[in-house]
């Protein structure tokens, strides 16, 4: 017997996303089909909010519902010290721990040549290009990509690049790396509050 269409299209859509296998997608699928429409009409709109209401900051490169997001507008925080960082769900980690008073510029991925992403497919040159334009210089470069083999390949291709600027606004420039208080191979987003504040205080240079 075959699945009615539009069941087996919202199955097939769902397992493409991260995580969802073909019986996890059935079970959400038949929960929403049993569920009030109202709950259907729901999820729907937030989806499609997600995609129309949301933008990213041409600062930092993180996602916000205005640009400059809230972060990079805020005349409180320390704009001269910036943490780089892999994805936009490392910022909310970071933030949740309260714990770190600067701002961000978030890459997109890290640097991995067997899936075709290579430096130039990352926000590195706008990195650069940041650095060089903010006054005051800034004083430190926090590498916070994750603890992985192309993480570790990532803040070394980036410390590299940054030593090699030269320019006179930057010759103080301080590159610092998360401490280990992260587990090798874990990422920014599932970690909790205490290591994270660990990993920022016990921070070594690069």
């Amino acid at each position: 017997m075959k699945t009615v269409k539009p069941i087996q299209r919202l199955i097939d859509e769902l397992q493409n996303l991260p995580s969802i296998g073909p019986k996890s997608a059935a079970r959400l699928t038949y929960f929403l089909l049993r569920a009030p429409k109202e709950r259907g009409q729901n999820l729907a709109e937030a989806i499609l909010n997600l995609k129309e209401q949301t933008k990213t900051c041409e600062i930092c490169f993180n996602v916000a519902d205005s640009t400059p997001c809230e972060v990079c507008a805020d005349n409180n925080r320390d704009h001269n010290v910036i943490m780089v960082v892999e994805e936009p769900m490392d910022v909310v980690a970071v933030e949740r721990t309260g714990k770190f008073n600067g701002v961000y510029h978030v890459l997109g991925g890290v640097i991995n040549p067997p899936a075709g992403i290579g430096p130039e497919e990352l926000r590195i040159a706008e990195l650069l290009k940041r650095l060089s334009a903010v006054v005051p210089p800034i004083r430190e470069v926090i590498l916070a990509t994750n603890p992985t083999t192309e993480g570790e390949a990532t803040a070394m291709y980036i410390a590299k690049q940054l030593r090699n600027l030269g320019t006179e606004q930057l010759r103080n420039l301080k590159i610092t790396r998360i401490a280990r208080g992260l587990p090798t191979g874990g990422d920014l987003e599932y970690a909790d509050q205490t290591t994270l504040v660990k990993s920022l205080e016990g921070r070594v240079e690069y």
